[in-house]
């Protein structure tokens, strides 16, 4: 019995179990994106809807949360803080939400572009680009496989 209960103890090594690594690098990844993006004042979830919202110069509310995989509470959660700090603002059409850029989410633009740009090489100096693209396509196999479930 001593000698299963040894097996079992082996089969379970954190190292060795995808969801406890990725877990543990998604919150590695999330500190240096948040390190880098400190200086916009917004989260990274944040300044990547301000940014995909100046980019289009409006966007339905909808389209922004498939475009991040994100469901419509926590879409709805990003937009208002936003919307407060006056870098979006909201506009009913129909049934839908039509999120449009100000002034000031425009003026954020060029510091959420330094702040991604920062992020990408933090993480460029530790993979190749060839490791950066196969751990995107094997990441990216993954999430069609499990069904690229919505968080």
């Amino acid at each position: 019995m001593n000698n299963e209960r040894d097996v079992d103890l082996q089969d379970c090594k954190l190292d060795d179990c995808l969801f406890f690594s990725t877990t543990k690098l998604a919150r590695a990844l999330g500190k240096l994106a948040d390190e880098a993006f400190s200086k916009t004042g917004l989260s990274p979830s944040h300044a990547v809807l301000l940014y995909n919202v100046n980019l289009k110069g409006g966007i339905q509310q909808k389209e922004v949360g498939e475009m991040l995989n994100l469901t419509p509470s926590t879409i709805t959660r990003l937009i208002d803080k936003l919307e407060r700090k006056k870098y979006v603002e909201k506009q009913p059409e129909g049934k839908n939400i039509y999120l449009r850029t100000t002034a000031e989410g425009l003026a954020q633009q060029e510091q959420i572009v330094a702040s991604w740009r920062l992020l990408h090489n933090q993480y460029r100096n530790i993979l190749t680009e060839a490791e950066t693209l196969c751990f995107l396509e094997l990441s990216g196999k993954l999430l069609d496989k499990l069904g690229n479930k919505t968080e």
